[in-house]
């Protein structure tokens, strides 16, 4: 070999060195998580490691070797797969806002939607009323089946998950409209069909919210009907039940019968014991669950971490009065006759309805959500504040407040006891719901008032309750809000931090983590979560939105098989 051949092959050997080296040094991964404290959604204890994403998976858990192109370091830091809230309103707040910063700052990366109402399937006089009712939030309605909206709202962008129940009020409304009427067998034969069509667009079963009219006018029959017909696509049956007061032991039968006539497992949106008179109903009440899931019934529930819920003043009159929508109920409140008679029954238990304004009281109920621009400013206000003001009864403001506003009115009524929401806080098969939008403390949002639970609900059960009060341990109240609900949606490899399971991670200070929101001022973001990533995209850094959007619709088991 020549002296120039050795030089030449010495600098083949060199590049070939340096092209390995170079190769070796490439990342082996998206990102690496460094360090932290591993709370992997199975609620077994802790460990100290590392996670691994590359794209949108989680590829390794515990001690990774190789670096990522970004490197995060969690130390001191709790690192969990993201939180599932499993009763979200944020069917509108995602279209005004896709950050969803409000649940994103508390660790929130899937919100689950479908209380009774859901945003498909719509025909066109549907769309037409949703579209006239519209409140701060505009938008045009450009779809028409479930499956299409969960479509739009991946189209757009999203911070966040997005899944949903179809709601059995939407699929009543859509064959039969808002009155108070009973489905002939063809009529309910379309409505079956509709609930299979949404479980074939990744519907998760469907949810009910028999409390408010038209929901309320379904008998027992009829949402058996509807849910066998999820069952056979896999989906559950979950109901804000007919009763949270004084029929609340009959409720929880009904949900139980539902679920054993349907073969659907069934959960219990927002379980709570309203009313002082029906507070000692805890005992009866988680018995009775108990027992059905000891039969071999899967039931479940979920909660919101307040002693107060909100709705609207429809939940304080009876239902005859709303039969046929918002507008026949505005039209029969201006008439002297109806509005005395509905003005008594406001002061006595309903019969066949759930009176909230005598639960609560006029003291207890805080207006919280106008339509006009003009009765703004009565927001964060009492009914019995107004009904001084007005020289009224509470009784007659209420009514003239959803005439004059055109719209059932937002209001916060405090109806529960803390020390049920602290022992429900322990149950083993209870999960976690907000019960309200995602949003923002800006812009648009800020025309309203809201519930302190939509910006501190995930927040104030793991500073308060889990850290606090030690209610229930940290690697336990993770499972709870991940692993459990995952497992009773019947969602594949979402809600815990395996390698093959998609990257929604959530790294958190375990003893910082704090809600901020009062019922006096509402629009204040929690803190002590740090970073969130979504589908292995970062969507909150440093405490901070960074405004990626790569959220998702997830689809339920039925998805694709059940036309």
């Amino acid at each position: 070999m020549t002296g120039r051949q050795r030089i030449g092959r010495s600098l083949v050997l060199a590049a070939s060195w340096i092209a390995l080296t170079a190769a070796s040094a490439e990342p082996a991964y998206d990102i690496v998580i460094r360090g932290g404290t591993i709370y992997d959604g199975s609620g077994k204890a802790p460990v100290a490691g590392d996670v691994a994403i590359r794209d949108d998976r989680i590829v390794a858990v515990g001690k990774v070797e190789g670096m990522g192109k970004t490197e995060v370091s969690a130390s001191g830091m709790a690192v969990a797969p993201g939180f599932i809230n499993m009763l979200s309103w944020a069917t509108e707040s995602l279209i005004a806002d896709p950050r969803s910063q409000s649940d994103i700052r508390q660790g929130v990366t899937l919100e689950v939607m479908g209380e009774g109402w859901s945003m498909g399937p719509m025909n066109a006089a549907m769309k037409a009323q949703e579209t006239e009712r519209q409140g701060d939030i505009k938008y045009a309605i450009t779809w028409t089946s479930l499956g299409d909206y969960l479509s739009y709202l991946e189209k757009r962008g999203i911070a966040t998950n997005v899944a949903s129940f179809v709601g059995a009020a939407t699929v009543r409304i859509h064959e039969l409209g808002e009155g108070d009427v009973d489905p002939t067998p063809e009529q309910l034969g379309r409505m079956q069909a509709l609930v299979r069509q949404a479980m074939d667009e990744g519907a998760l079963g469907v949810g009910s919210s028999i409390i408010y009219a038209p929901g309320s006018y379904a008998e027992t029959d009829e949402l058996v009907a509807l849910t066998s017909e999820a069952a056979k696509c896999g989906g559950m049956y979950i109901s804000h039940m007919r009763s949270e007061g004084d029929r609340l032991e009959e409720a929880v039968d009904e949900l139980i019968e539902i679920s054993r006539r349907s073969g659907a497992p069934a959960e219990i949106y927002h379980l709570k014991m309203a009313g002082r008179d029906n507070w000692g109903k805890y005992d009866s009440v988680v018995q009775k669950v108990e027992a059905a899931r000891a039969a071999g019934q899967r039931i479940t529930a979920d909660m919101y971490t307040y002693t107060a819920g909100a709705t609207g003043l429809d939940a304080a009159m009876p239902t005859w009065v709303q039969a046929g929508g918002l507008e026949a109920w505005i039209e029969r409140l201006k008439d002297p006759a109806t509005r005395a008679r509905v003005a008594a029954e406001m002061q006595k238990p309903g019969s066949d309805w759930e009176n909230l304004y005598l639960g609560a009281g006029a003291d207890k109920m805080i207006l919280s959500g106008f339509k006009s621009e003009r009765l703004k400013p009565l927001t964060g206000k009492t009914l019995a504040d107004v009904a001084a003001m007005r020289g009224k009864s509470p009784e007659e403001t209420a009514m003239d407040l959803v005439v004059e506003d055109g719209s059932r009115v937002g209001t916060v009524y405090f109806l529960m006891s803390e020390d049920n929401v602290r022992k429900q806080v322990q149950l083993p098969w209870m999960s976690f719901g907000s019960d309200a939008a995602s949003q923002s403390a800006e812009g648009v949002f800020l025309k309203s008032g809201s519930h302190p639970r939509t910006y501190g609900n995930f927040a104030r059960l793991l500073g308060r309750y889990v850290r606090d009060e030690k209610l229930i341990s940290l690697e336990q109240a993770v499972y709870r809000l991940t692993t459990l609900p995952a497992t009773n949606l019947g969602l594949a490899e979402r809600g815990a931090l395996k390698p093959g399971y998609y990257a929604d991670v959530v790294i958190f200070d375990p003893a910082t983590i704090a809600d901020h929101a009062t019922f006096e001022k509402p629009h204040q973001y929690a803190t002590g979560v740090r970073d969130v990533f979504v589908n292995g995209a970062q969507v909150l850094k440093g405490g901070e939105p960074t405004g990626a959007t790569p959220g998702r619709a997830v689809r339920g088991a039925g998805f694709g098989k059940c036309r």
